[in-house]
């Protein structure tokens, strides 16, 4: 048995693991990722991504590329067993606040491909695929990990400071951490179908629709290019073996599309459930992801969670790696996004209500009428749980959890791509010359755009996190001068980096 010494041991390599392996390497930090199947898995699973989400992966990046294989969400309509229109969740077609558009659909091999080749770019990538982990046990500086390739039998012993559970509603590092879980009282059996046209269907429509028919709910999604998605119910008594049958899978498409139209791709029964982890860290092991959370499918947010856990974990754990933030640091991860992750789950049961029953009247809460009066949903951005990230902060800072924007800066060039995977001091005027600041600082002054992201948020100054997350924000000189002086290291330092700055 040989035996891999690195920082953090990653268990599972799909969208959550890989971002936060990429995240980490970004930093400097050591990687293994132990994934158990033998190749990236290349049919569809997730076909939907926000704006922040693909802001993680200009953090990565590969948004640029990314961007060249999905395609812009206008939105999603739901509608009754008749086809009239319930509720319209229009989704902007323009650029928004964080640099990217709202929505995008998405192959999910495509991103997984986009990870994997830029993690493997990395010196510090070490990756076991076709390798399940048989044993995990807690050490005196971190976790053993003890990893067996499935073909040949050969066992890896990974010694790690930190090992992340991103394997899964299965996961083998939750059962370590001896989590139960929080069921929230949504699960379903549905039929998702994945099929290539043939032909231009233009008549089956861009927007994503949800067929509220109280007898058997239906989904359809527009993916990129040929694709296309049908998600239907499995209703009490029928099997996984008959609703999947070709012959079946026909009669549920044949009110839009038949053989002659498109070949099947890919079809399998899912439980959709509602679940939240009650423990998310014991001592080195963590967990994220489908490991942390379960939601059903209803706001195209499951992905996207897990890429949020990742983008909160990483620069959290690359500090506590290089030994610059107290391990207290990460008890904020759970804190911060345990409330946020039970605000986009409860949305979506409540739309899956509206899907199931037909009756908009609790599933609607979250809408508005329009001057036509339409009913149209509102999208939703929970801030974080309140934390003092480990003493790093104030717990009672003004704005600390909510998402900042991300301006263009005088040369076009997004905030994100000049400051990097780091914590930035953003500030409506120049900082004053007997003012020091412990980041790097832009202000609206040299950059006019970012004063439209402070006026959101009514303030003058905003510290933001390595997640563009608000760390703290002030108003006056006095306050400003305080946010400058905090104390919240880089986690893009290297080690030899972090000696030399002390």
């Amino acid at each position: 048995m040989n035996t891999t010494d690195v920082d953090v041991a990653i268990v599972g390599y799909g969208p959550t693991g890989a971002t936060l392996a990429n995240l980490l390497a970004r930093c400097g930090v050591r990687v293994a990722v132990v994934e158990r199947e033998a190749a990236m898995y290349h049919l569809p699973r997730a076909v939907h991504f926000d704006g922040e989400t693909m802001r993680v992966f200009q953090a990565v990046g590969i948004a640029d590329q990314l961007l060249e294989k999905v395609r812009v969400n206008p939105g999603m309509r739901f509608v009754d067993a008749d086809r009239n229109l319930l509720m319209d969740w229009p989704r902007p077609q323009d650029v928004g606040p964080q640099g990217w558009h709202a929505s995008y659909r998405l192959h999910q091999p495509d991103l997984e491909h986009l990870l994997r080749e830029k993690f493997a770019d990395n010196s510090n990538a070490v990756v076991l695929n076709n390798t399940e982990v048989t044993s995990i046990e807690e050490a005196a500086m971190g976790a053993t990990l003890v990893a067996r390739n499935i073909g040949d039998g050969h066992q890896t012993r990974i010694k790690a400071q930190f090992a992340v559970g991103c394997d899964g509603a299965r996961s083998i590092v939750r059962k370590s951490i001896r989590s139960g879980m929080d069921d929230l009282g949504f699960e379903e059996r549905w039929l998702v179908i994945d099929v290539l046209l043939k032909r231009d269907r233009p008549d089956l429509g861009d927007h994503s629709v949800q067929f509220c028919d109280p007898i058997r709910p239906m989904t359809y999604c527009r993916s990129p290019g040929v694709r296309r998605r049908w998600e239907i119910t499995v209703l009490d008594g029928e099997t996984d073996a008959e609703v999947t049958q070709d012959k079946r899978i026909w009669e549920f498409l044949a009110p839009w599309i038949g053989p002659q139209d498109a070949t099947l791709e890919r079809s399998a029964v899912y439980t959709f459930r509602s679940a939240v982890a009650q423990k998310w860290r014991k001592g080195p092991l963590i967990i994220a992801g489908d490991a942390a959370h379960l939601t059903p499918p209803f706001m195209g947010q499951g992905m996207c969670a897990g890429i949020r856990d990742a983008a909160n974990l990483a620069w959290k754990l690359a500090l506590c790696v290089k030994g610059s933030a107290p391990d207290g640091l990460l008890e904020s991860y759970q804190e911060e996004r345990g409330s946020n992750v039970r605000q986009f789950i409860e949305t979506a049961m409540r739309l899956g209500g509206l899907i199931n029953t037909g009756d908009p009247k609790t599933a609607l809460s979250q809408a508005q009428t329009d001057q036509t009066g339409r009913t149209r949903m509102a999208s939703i951005a929970p801030p974080l749980g309140a934390s003092d990230l480990g003493g790093l902060i104030p717990r009672s800072t003004p704005h600390a959890g909510q998402l900042f924007g991300q301006p263009a800066l005088s040369n076009e060039h997004l905030l994100d791509d000049a400051v990097g995977y780091a914590p930035v001091l953003i500030l409506r005027h120049r900082l004053p010359s007997n003012i020091a600041s412990n980041f790097p600082v832009f202000d609206a002054d040299e950059h006019p755009k970012v004063a439209s992201a402070l006026d959101a948020i009514g303030a003058n100054a905003a510290l933001i996190r390595p997640d563009r997350y608000i760390a703290a924000s002030a108003v006056t000189d006095i306050d400003i001068a305080a946010l400058a002086g905090i104390a919240l290291p880089s986690p893009m330092l290297r080690h030899e980096e972090r000696e030399l700055a002390l």
